[in-house]
């Protein structure tokens, strides 16, 4: 009993400092950047006083350009790590995330080529994005359930499908080069530019995936004992696991719609949850959609502070950082007879 109660109250406290970490990061992206707000400003125009410096102007970078930026790393943030998560626990694969496995660039050649052929209907963006998110994620699946497919093998035939996908965006690029604005920073991802509009279409498909993924966690534990135990235990395996792959798909392609191709963050956070709660995903859930939204306001804060006066997309720092934490989980998993 005393260890459980230490659980708990550990689990308790993760997931709290978690929403705390959030909230800083959240303030700290709003306050600082090329030109930066103190808190105390930022206080006062939320109470609808005055600042120090000049209100109005605070006030529209504030509501043009740092809050938009901020709500779009927090969305892009959680999506990609509960789907990360969900990707992990249906393929049983460690290994596995929305960019290692091509879903990110399957929802990235989908908006390419919805911005080429249909340029003036922008709200089908995300849309376009689940259709290609959800065909990566099911071609990898079927591969998936084959049978005799190493979890290293499925990587690689992941990472391959990836390659074809990005071959895919670059030829809509050279035939259609105005295809989409800004298509540079698609490609690596990245959060400038982004308006509350932009924001509003996506953000309704993650927040009801987030919601309905949410309540996953019994699903996904049961998944990971095996297709005999879960089918013993009353549960229509391949119904649930194409649920939860649309969920994922869903989640990933509404991020990508508007942060482009944003890499490693499902495959990085739903580790560093397990490390931290262990392996239950009825916790590892939340806990990835709070660290993950902080993860990526983080980094894209960095990217805009500490190479000032110019602006990284947060997708290089996300790639440092990602690239090699994945050869670290190679090399790991080959030592323990990965397969």
């Amino acid at each position: 009993m005393p260890a459980a109660g230490n659980k708990h109250r550990r689990t308790i406290l993760i997931l709290s400092g978690s929403f705390v970490l959030l909230l800083v990061v959240g303030v700290l992206g709003v306050c600082y950047g090329s030109s930066s707000i103190s808190p105390i400003d930022l206080w006062a125009l939320m109470a609808g006083g005055e600042t120090k410096g000049s209100a109005g102007t605070a006030q529209a970078i504030i509501v043009n350009i740092r809050l938009p930026r901020v709500l779009g790393a927090v969305l892009a943030g959680a999506a990609l790590a509960v789907a990360g998560a969900i990707i992990q626990a249906v393929l049983n694969n460690p290994l596995a995330s929305p960019n290692i496995i091509g879903v990110n660039t399957g929802a990235g050649v989908a908006v390419l080529i919805t911005a080429a052929l249909f340029p003036a209907l922008g709200y089908l963006l995300p849309v376009a994005a689940f259709v290609g998110a959800l065909a990566a994620a099911l071609i990898i699946l079927a591969i998936s359930v084959g049978g005799g497919v190493s979890k290293l093998t499925l990587v690689l035939a992941g990472i391959a499908i990836s390659t074809v996908f990005t071959a895919g965006m670059n030829t809509i690029l050279i035939v259609y080069p105005d295809a989409y604005v800004g298509s540079g920073t698609f490609l690596v991802g990245g959060l400038s530019g982004l308006t509350l509009h932009k924001l509003l279409g996506p953000a309704g498909y993650i927040i009801v995936a987030l919601v309905l993924a949410l309540f996953q966690g019994r699903t996904l534990n049961i998944i990971t004992l095996g297709d005999v135990t879960a089918q013993s235990l009353g549960m229509r395996v391949a119904l649930r696991r194409f649920f939860l792959i649309v969920l994922a798909a869903m989640l990933a392609g509404a991020a990508v719609s508007f942060a482009g191709l944003l890499g490693f963050v499902g495959l990085i956070v739903p580790h560093v949850v397990r490390f931290m709660l262990g392996s239950d995903n009825r916790l590892v859930l939340p806990a990835s959609a709070l660290i993950g939204a902080s993860f990526v306001t983080l980094c894209d804060l960095l990217a805009r502070v500490v190479f000032a006066p110019y602006e990284l997309p947060v997708g290089i720092l996300m790639a440092f950082i990602g690239g090699p934490f994945f050869i670290l989980l190679i090399v790991r998993y080959r030592r323990s007879n990965f397969e």
